[in-house]
């Protein structure tokens, strides 16, 4: 049965993130989500804003589905239902834990995506190997460089064409539930890891971070690939693995459920978690760390191009970014977009930290991404 829209229907849209969340959290069932939010209500609303509009692909044929690859807890739902509502595409969503698990899917030519989303210090090496090719900027009208925060956008570009459009930034801290432990810093999170916190702590399945991390609680840089910094970071990794409650990417469900205590956390999944379960806070680790930022690219054998650029230009319209923003939590490099979110958000220090606090992170060399000895270390320690 449809439903009938009105001014108080679409002030009520607004929750749907949260209900989302409570889906996710499993306190309310899937039939009742799609009943309460009208199975569709988000979809239709959104098709109601600026950007939503199909006509602007009317002149390519997009198809009836499409594929993107990202990574878990990322997009709003919605945001993928307005767009099948604005064009008529469906949208498959692909969910990855690393970098290094997208690579080898382009390389083996086994992906058959339209969009993705890789991190900062991949791209340079997709353009290198040839998997992306630079995009056709004039079938993005809603992207403006000019709006752009250069900091986190300039990896997208490399000699002088773009390959990639920024989707958002971020950093990789520690979450822990106050109730249980307290950590400030990456040489408190590994020795906690041993101690009050044994059985409790996560690492990510993610050479980048969990290796880099240990890196950074040792004194030695994030993105090292010196030989006897590699051994001490493998050796600390060694140690802390039978202590771990688990090694993954996917930390939200043990965290919520308090079987972890304490986990390597991207900003989104540290803002989601404190929205929901305030006790679990998130931190930036005193002695350095991560700060990234994540695009949208095309893949070169992408299999429906139209409807990789018509997602693409979706999300980019600033009234659509916006909602990506305020479900998953993560710092926009657009300024229009910053404009749009709440103040609870820009004031939100787990989403924008001062300063100060990201001075110490660093940015992922792209050296990291297929140096062999960071993948036999995180080889050995997954295997452990």
């Amino acid at each position: 049965m449809s439903k009938r829209f009105s001014k108080h229907d679409a002030m009520e849209a607004g929750a749907l993130t949260d209900t989302f969340m409570r889906l996710k959290r499993g306190s309310i069932t899937r039939r009742h989500f799609l009943e309460i939010t009208g199975l569709g209500l988000a979809a239709a609303v959104l098709a109601r804003q600026p950007g939503f509009s199909s006509a602007a692909h009317s002149s390519d044929d997009l198809g009836s589905s499409m594929s993107i690859a990202t990574w878990p807890n990322y997009h709003d739902p919605a945001t993928f239902e307005a767009f099948t509502a604005a064009t008529g595409v469906a949208v498959e969503v692909n969910i990855f834990g690393s970098n290094e698990e997208m690579l080898e899917a382009l390389r083996a030519d086994s992906a058959r995506w339209d969009l993705f989303v890789p991190t900062n210090y991949t791209i340079s090496t997709y353009v290198r190997l040839g998997l992306i090719e630079p995009l056709d900027l004039p079938r993005l009208p809603n992207f403006d460089a000019g709006t752009q925060n250069a900091r986190f956008t300039s990896q997208g570009t490399a000699e002088g064409k773009v390959y990639a459009l920024p989707k958002n930034w971020g950093t990789t801290g520690i979450a822990y539930n106050t109730d249980k432990v307290k950590v400030t810093s990456w040489k408190e999170f590994f020795a906690a890891a041993m101690d009050e916190a044994d059985g409790r702590a996560i690492v990510h399945d993610y050479q980048l971070t969990a290796i880099g991390n240990a890196l950074v609680s040792l004194g030695f840089s994030f993105n090292s690939v010196k030989p006897e910094e590699l051994a001490k970071a493998e050796e600390l990794l060694l140690e802390v693995k039978p202590h771990l409650y688990t090694v993954t990417s996917d930390y939200q469900p043990p965290m919520r459920g308090t079987d972890a205590w304490m986990t390597m956390c991207w900003t989104s999944d540290g803002a989601q978690l404190n929205r929901d379960v305030p006790e679990i806070a998130f931190t930036l680790g005193s002695d350095g760390g991560e700060i990234w930022s994540d695009f949208y690219a095309i893949p070169k054998n992408a299999p429906n191009k139209p409807a990789g650029y018509a997602l693409l230009n979706f999300l980019m319209d600033p009234q659509n970014a916006v909602r990506e923003h305020i479900a998953n939590g993560t710092p926009a490099t657009d300024s229009r977009v910053v404009a749009l979110l709440p103040a609870e958000i820009t004031g939100n220090r787990i989403v924008y930290p001062d300063e100060a606090a990201l001075t110490p992170l660093e940015f992922g060399a792209a050296v990291t991404l297929t140096d062999p000895a960071r993948a036999e270390i995180m080889a050995r320690f997954k295997a452990a």
